[in-house]
């Protein structure tokens, strides 16, 4: 696995001990087009902070009654421009919905991230959970399982090999084409997230990592336990919401994938979820605060009452 470990992978995962990071729009501002200049703003000042990654989600179309529209930027040149105005945090996405892109494009759309950004990218992988985009793609949604495996093989072998030859369903080479750029390393780190319709096995010999959500701690646990033993010390991330409650000492109330709480209570979450053995968070924040400001305010929060002292 060394030669698929890359600068963004080394920033999340190398460290000691958990590791935090944050995903687009920053802004908070998931059901219109968020401004440009204050979300890379907000990113640079994540950095600042203290911040490891920075996550953009595959969103390619906008469903309404699903909720949101991720940070409605393509993340290939989104993760491009935020490359641009930052030097070491690693870019992720979360995650690139596979089966409706072009293994083919996703290699050399990866690579070039990978390139500009000096090997910040870690590519989490999906297959999608927006059921009008199937169709609308063109994809038969009960082949997004064997779609995904399907892309994940093409990757690998067209990142690490010149000019290779590959026959898949959607794949045709015979020898005479190369696809470049190459990234920085053998293979981009690949963190296939949720079970994609995968086998936990599969999930630990083909993946870098696994992306899932949050969950109820003894839940995690036993996932945890399960991840272990078959993938040993590869990495283990989940995302999870946050909102701080006025009163430091509040207890939680369950959110969406996440809580609210008091400062104190937040703080010994994240210990606890150290001393499990996760190794990275993509922390959101719940609310839209009161603008630009209010989202300062919950990074620098977020950084003064946990990044530093978990």
């Amino acid at each position: 696995m060394r030669d698929h470990v890359n600068e963004g992978f080394r920033r999340l995962f190398e460290g000691a001990g958990l590791t935090f990071g944050s995903g687009f729009p920053l802004t908070g501002q998931n059901r219109s087009t968020p401004p440009v200049e204050e979300e890379l703003r907000l990113a640079e000042y994540a950095e600042e902070l203290g911040f490891d990654g920075l996550w953009a989600r595959d969103v390619p179309t906008y469903w309404p009654k699903f909720g949101d529209a991720g940070q409605t930027y393509d993340p290939w040149p989104w993760l491009s421009a935020v490359a641009a105005r930052t030097d070491e945090v690693a870019l992720g996405t979360a995650s690139i919905v596979l089966p409706l892109r072009h293994p083919l494009h996703v290699a050399t759309s990866a690579a070039t991230v990978d390139r500009l950004s000096g090997g910040r990218l870690v590519l989490g992988i999906a297959t999608g959970d927006r059921d009008p985009e199937f169709p609308a793609f063109g994809v038969d949604r009960e082949e997004r399982g064997a779609l995904f495996r399907e892309a994940v093989d093409v990757l690998r072998t067209v990142w690490a090999e010149d000019s290779p030859e590959l026959e898949t369903a959607r794949v045709s080479l015979e020898g005479d084409l190369d696809v470049r750029p190459k990234p920085t390393t053998g293979s981009i780190p690949l963190l296939p997230t949720g079970r994609a319709r995968q086998s936990l096995e599969w999930i630990a010999e083909e993946g870098d990592g696994w992306l899932f959500y949050h969950l109820p701690e003894r839940t995690l646990e036993g996932y945890l336990a399960d991840w272990r033993e078959v993938a040993g010390q590869k990495p283990y991330a989940m995302a999870v919401r946050i909102a701080f409650a006025d009163d430091p000492d509040a207890d939680p109330e369950p959110l969406h994938l996440g809580y609210r709480a008091g400062a104190e209570w937040i703080r010994e979450y994240f210990r606890r979820l150290d001393e499990l053995g996760v190794d990275h968070v993509v922390v959101g924040f719940e609310g839209d605060g009161d603008g630009e400001r209010g989202r300062e305010r919950a990074l620098e929060t977020f950084a003064e009452e946990v990044i530093e002292r978990v």
